[in-house]
């Protein structure tokens, strides 16, 4: 099974970030999947404008699980962003999105890219976990919530 600490790392987590827009995040997306993993951010960020292009990742509740198979890395791998400001995201209930975890996917995952998804969007439908991750207050706390025992637990 997969664990969010086998897809995310510190540096791929930020708290607090101010976008106004869909592309101005999956930009922001892109730069931190570069620094943290060393994939092409604008690469990334493309990826994920034009998987958004068949339908919104906004699966409800203010959350978002963009995602794209891109080329250049060997694993999958994850960012998580809590925004300043909810924004638009076409989402099913229509409410803005303020939780977003993003996954980059080499091009043959396959199976492992819908195990990721799945286990992500499993957790991030727990409502006490994502009420503890809009609380967080930090980019630190965000990630011990997001790696911890706990969280694994309630997936």
């Amino acid at each position: 099974m997969i664990d969010l600490s086998d897809l995310v790392r510190p540096e791929a987590v930020a708290e607090g970030l101010a976008v106004a827009s869909k592309k101005t995040l999956f930009q922001q997306l892109g730069a931190l999947a570069g620094g943290a993993y060393g994939v092409d951010a604008k690469v990334a960020a493309e990826g994920l404008a034009q998987r958004e292009k068949l339908g919104s990742t906004g699966f409800g509740g203010g959350i978002a699980i963009p995602h794209a198979r891109i080329e250049g890395i060997d694993a999958i791998h994850g960012v998580f962003v809590e925004l300043a400001r909810p924004i638009d995201f076409s989402a099913v209930d229509d409410l803005p999105v303020d939780l977003v975890l993003a996954l980059f996917s080499p091009p043959d995952a396959g199976a492992a890219h819908l195990k990721a998804l799945a286990r992500v969007s499993r957790l991030l439908r727990n409502a006490g976990f994502v009420a503890k991750l809009r609380g967080a207050g930090s980019k630190d706390a965000l990630y011990f919530l997001l790696t911890q025992d706990e969280a694994r637990d309630a997936a």
